[in-house]
């Protein structure tokens, strides 16, 4: 495998996975609470995985590869990822809440710190194993 796949791997492992317990163990319930009937009874597998694969190659191409090329490469990719969390998140959070009738403040804000987190951390995962591959 090379090094850019197992980086590849690393964020969507870490990126999908903790996504995915978030999901069950807090958002589910507070879109419940502000959603309810927009929500499908169980999510639809096709359109999430291609987000999660499509989602972490832009982690890669946007925060892991950049942050090689810097003295701080981990902290880079940490600050990265969360400047790409943030545009991600804040763009589909605020169209919504511009264009939805449902889309409470409290739903934005909590997913958009979310996605902020969740891309820095997993930007960080996909960086330490690309150095560690490239050793």
């Amino acid at each position: 495998m090379t090094a850019y796949a197992a980086a590849f791997l690393a964020v969507l492992v870490v990126f999908a996975g903790i996504d995915l317990a978030w999901i069950a163990l807090v958002m589910r319930a507070l879109f419940a609470q502000h959603l309810g009937p927009l929500l499908v009874e169980s999510p639809r597998l096709g359109p999430a995985i291609a987000f999660y694969l499509v989602y972490a190659a832009g982690i890669v191409l946007l925060a892991v590869l950049p942050a090689q090329s810097w003295p701080m490469g981990r902290l880079a990719a940490l600050g990265f990822g969360a400047a790409l969390g943030l545009v991600a998140y804040a763009t589909y959070d605020l169209t919504n809440r511009a264009t939805l009738k449902a889309w409470p403040l409290s739903v934005a804000l909590v997913d958009i710190a979310w996605g902020t987190l969740l891309t820095a951390l997993a930007a960080l995962a996909g960086h330490a194993v690309l150095e560690w591959m490239k050793r």
